[in-house]
């Protein structure tokens, strides 16, 4: 699917506005080459696949914000903005909700630090979120899982029925993440997690289906993982 519909009406967020300190190189890693092109290039060209996507926002550092990378124009200059990030997580993602224009009515919010999101991925959360409920793309838990208390000793074995890995993207209806974080702001809430915003006021959140290949690049063998992914694939 390409998203096909008769408005663009789609806000993509993609917050890249950390330092990436775990990686241990001097670069940022979201600058950084993986599987053939830029680690925030990937996203924002897959967002812009979309023909309801209106526009994609690139939450930068405040010190590239004004003389982005020039790769980032290899993609529909005139569907991105490039907005300065802030001190937190969230604080990026605010300023990105800020730059949305009046027409979108749906809002994704997609870490550059997942660089293989896929279509489907990306319908599946949109869709929920058009049908009125936030919606965070995930895998179920496989793995057992324990519990342990501060000396790391088993304390107990944890039921994984129902339980999920949260990945992004996460899709909103406009009005309903921007109350989220008027809220949040308001009231001095942090999340490393969008949908908790939302959650915490009650709102319906639901999980879509994510991707195995959709891992975050956190520390640097996590690039090689990256590579072998995007490589299976084709």
């Amino acid at each position: 699917m390409d998203g096909t519909v008769s408005t663009a009406d789609v806000g993509v967020i993609i917050v890249a506005a950390g330092t990436g300190s775990r990686t241990g190189s001097t670069e940022l890693k979201q600058f950084r080459w993986v599987a053939g092109k830029p680690m925030l290039l990937h996203s924002v060209q897959r967002c812009m696949e979309r023909s309801d996507v209106a526009v994609v926002v690139a939450v930068l550092p405040r010190s590239y914000a004004g003389d982005p990378p020039p790769w980032l124009f290899q993609c529909d200059v005139d569907r991105l903005l490039v907005s300065a990030g802030g001190r937190e997580r969230g604080d990026s993602v605010y300023a990105g909700l800020t730059d949305l224009p009046p027409e979108v009515r749906i809002v994704v919010i997609h870490d550059a630090a997942r660089p293989l999101v896929d279509a489907e991925t990306l319908d599946r959360a949109i869709a929920a979120a058009r049908a009125g409920s936030g919606a965070v793309a995930g895998v179920p838990v496989t793995d057992t899982l324990k519990r342990t208390d501060e000396a790391d000793r088993v304390i107990d074995t944890v039921d994984r029925t129902r339980l999920w890995l949260a990945q992004t993207p996460q899709a909103f209806p406009r009005d309903m993440i921007e109350r989220a974080y008027a809220d949040a702001r308001t009231n001095g809430i942090r999340a490393t997690d969008d949908a908790a915003l939302c959650e915490r006021l009650g709102m319906l959140v639901v999980m879509v289906r994510g991707s195995e290949r959709a891992l975050k690049i956190t520390e640097e063998a996590d690039f090689a993982r990256a590579e072998a992914l995007a490589l299976g694939s084709r």
